[in-house]
């Protein structure tokens, strides 16, 4: 049915076919970690996943970069029995478009992982717990950027003994830190793919961002994100994953979740027109897996890695030109076409800015009805681009 296709986009993961590999968790620790904002963070733990196997001169290394909602959960099950297989299942595996019987595939969880309360992720963030003082950070953990997830992953694949990656993969906030890879370690970015991406944060993007961190600060249990030991603030949590539920799908995706049976639109109708406490069926809807996705997240972690996308520009150098101006990559744009969340022309305006400083860079849209989650859950139309692109 289109619901259930559509309750599997909207929970952002793939409803592409599901592979049979399986994956475990793996843990990296640090001792200390000086953020890109320069202040220590200590006894940082970060989780990752891998497919496939590392040859013995460690250059055929891939690395995933996820998306703002995501973990390092990439492809494959913990478990035979998951429902669900990682978000780019349908373009990782054996003989897929990031084949593991040629690459060694690696994603790392980013610190202030949304997932917090997620098994299945190990980060470091405001809900960890501060060695100095045995309580949760809350806000006094420092800002972290885009550059501060790049620079743990690059210490994740030091420890692996990897001293340059074959390419970098990342979708959404996995495509910033996929290009800003490319700019900061030059030499050790030889391809870069942006899926649904952008070179930078500008002004409008920058204020959507901010919708999502809003109902979280009104939220009387928020407390000035001191809310560990008491209630946390799920409303306000739910009321931001809403926002970007909504942002990341398509007008046309949701009237047609609307026109299904399974969401009984006139009752809806009658329901609000006699009563102001009552909400539209899709509403409901919308409203009713937020609240699922809430259990398992981070209100405070949302606000950290909301500021992380605000602050984002390639190279972080203050202007998109002067941060790629040292990138090496030949770099590979797969906008969406209808995304209202990374719209078009931020990959656009990335792709154009590195042709005109001379760069390899090419740039092919997405289709399809989901808008920004084309990017996941629709990925696989462009498979035979991507698989081509990496064998060059």
């Amino acid at each position: 049915m289109l619901y259930k296709s559509i309750a599997l986009a909207c929970l952002l993961l793939s409803a592409a076919p599901q592979g049979e590999t399986l994956v475990t968790k793996k843990q990296f620790h640090a001792d200390t970690f000086t953020t890109f904002g320069g202040s220590i963070i200590n006894d940082v733990k970060i989780g990752y996943e891998s497919y496939g196997k590392l040859n013995k001169q460690k250059d055929n290394a891939i690395l995933i970069t996820h998306y703002f909602s995501a973990n390092s959960h990439a492809a494959g099950k913990y478990a035979s029995d998951d429902p669900q297989a990682g978000y780019w299942d349908a373009i990782i595996g054996p003989g897929k478009a990031i084949d593991t019987d040629h690459y060694f595939v690696i994603s790392v969880d980013s610190l202030v992982n949304l997932n917090a309360n997620d098994p299945n992720t190990i980060t470091t963030g405001p809900a960890s717990i501060n060695p100095d003082t045995g309580k949760p950070y809350g806000l006094s953990f420092p800002v972290v950027t885009i550059r501060d997830f790049v620079n743990i992953q690059k210490a994740v694949l030091e420890s692996l003994g990897i001293k340059q990656l074959y390419g970098v993969v990342g979708a959404s906030m996995g495509s910033m830190q996929a290009i800003d890879w490319a700019a900061a370690y030059p030499d050790w970015v030889p391809r870069m793919i942006s899926v649904v991406g952008s070179g930078e944060t500008d002004d409008w993007s920058s204020s959507l961002l901010e919708q999502w961190a809003i109902p979280i600060r009104l939220d009387p249990n928020w407390r000035q994100g001191d809310y560990y030991a008491s209630s946390p603030p799920l409303e306000g949590l739910t009321a931001a994953l809403m926002f970007i539920t909504q942002a990341a799908l398509s007008p046309e995706f949701f009237n047609q979740v609307a026109s299904t049976s399974d969401i009984d639109h006139q009752s809806s109708q009658q329901a609000i027109l006699q009563d102001i406490h009552q909400s539209p069926a899709i509403v409901c809807w919308l409203r009713e897996r937020a609240q699922q996705r809430a259990r398992l997240m981070d209100a405070n972690h949302l606000l950290y890695l909301v500021r992380a996308n605000q602050l984002f520009v390639a190279g972080h150098q203050g202007e998109l030109a002067k941060g790629l101006q040292n990138v090496k990559a030949k770099s590979l744009f797969l906008p969406a076409s209808n995304d209202l969340l990374l719209m078009p022309y931020l990959a656009k305006r990335a792709h154009q800015t590195l042709l005109a400083l001379g760069k390899q860079s090419e740039l092919i849209e997405l289709e399809g009805n989901l808008g920004h989650l084309n990017g996941v859950s629709l990925i696989s139309q462009q498979g035979d681009k991507i698989k081509q692109f990496l064998a060059q």
